[in-house]
């Protein structure tokens, strides 16, 4: 049975930095796509970072290139390195997996993916 369970979320000054974390167990050895969502009240899910265990380079929303950074650790655990925060990246933030290359539509990472964890939040105080 596959589960994620992310960690590191709270509270922060704007301008602070969070690590999120994810631990990954209980999907067989091959390439996955790797993500990280957030969800602030009110508003969609959002995708915020993606990394294929494949290859390639990692794809990040608009909102948050040169701010965040993704990587992983064999796919059994998946970071969030967030600098700079500011107030609207204030959300529950969620990693995700998906088996084979991460995709994009309309110019954002899919939500489609089969695995979630449960969140945590990240609450950047202006």
């Amino acid at each position: 049975q596959v589960q994620l369970v992310e960690s590191g979320g709270g509270s922060v000054q704007a301008g602070g930095s969070l690590n999120l974390s994810c631990t990954a167990s209980g999907y067989a050895d091959s390439n996955y796509c790797l993500g990280w969502f957030r969800q602030a009240p009110g508003k969609e899910r959002e995708g915020v970072a993606a990394i294929y265990t494949g290859g390639g380079s990692e794809i990040y929303a608009d909102s948050v290139k040169g701010r965040f950074s993704i990587s992983h650790d064999n796919a059994r655990m998946i970071y969030l390195q967030m600098n700079s925060l500011k107030p609207e990246d204030t959300a529950m933030y969620y990693c995700a997996v998906d088996r084979g290359a991460c995709v994009m539509l309309r110019g954002v990472i899919s939500p489609y993916f089969g695995y979630w964890g449960q969140g945590t939040q990240v609450t950047v105080a202006s």
